[in-house]
């Protein structure tokens, strides 16, 4: 194993499978996966893997905006892109590297044929009102969870039905990694911090405290 490099930018498998190969540290590597537009609740989750794993760790966070988990008509166009500001945040917080792939170099050749399905559990709550989003989630999370090869990943618990789901699939489906929930980061009026609390309006933001 050779020192850990400086922090940077990863933008594609290929270089994040060279990464790895040099530097992830056997049983101390963890992941955190966004997809950007970073905030305090991410940080805090960064900083929940850093902990985990220790200086000599190895945390990498993934910024994907994922389109198999947007449905028609939602903000797949429109959701917040702030790839430089999230670097600067991940690096604060103790990331190691940040893998920002595109969509062609996660999807090759388009939308995948095969995906992983949420079954009953994707279709109540969230799920109800969003059909077919759970499965693009756990699609795209079965696969990053292959590409980063973590010990650890990292969700927070504000999402839920996500995260209970996300622990269901890596039980159901024998995957060699620990889920560690994060307790949810609040603003100062106590709304969960989201990288959508943009799109609100002052009234929606007091309709939200609800």
């Amino acid at each position: 194993m050779t020192a850990r490099p400086p922090f940077e930018l990863v933008p594609d498998p290929d270089g994040l499978g060279h990464v790895l190969d040099h530097h992830a540290v056997p049983g101390r590597t963890a992941v955190v996966m966004t997809m950007g537009a970073l905030h305090e609740g991410h940080a805090a989750l960064i900083r929940a893997a850093r902990d985990r794993v220790g200086p000599q760790g190895f945390v990498v966070v993934t910024v994907f905006v994922n389109p198999l988990q947007f449905g028609a008509g939602e903000d797949l166009d429109r959701y917040p892109r702030t790839l430089d500001a999230d670097l600067a945040t991940a690096e604060a917080a103790g990331a190691d590297i940040v893998f920002a792939p595109s969509a062609g170099d996660v999807y090759p050749g388009g939308e995948p044929r095969v995906r992983i399905a949420a079954g009953p559990m994707g279709e109540l709550l969230e799920g109800a009102s969003r059909p077919g989003h759970f499965d693009g989630m756990l699609t795209v999370v079965a696969k990053l969870l292959h590409l980063t090869r973590p010990d650890l990943a990292f969700f927070g618990q504000k999402d839920a039905q996500q995260l209970a789901l996300i622990r269901r699939m890596v039980h159901d489906l024998d995957f060699p990694v620990e889920i560690v929930g994060v307790a949810t980061v609040r603003e100062d009026d106590g709304l969960a911090l989201s990288s959508r609390n943009r799109y609100l309006s002052p009234a929606e933001r007091e309709t939200a405290l609800a």
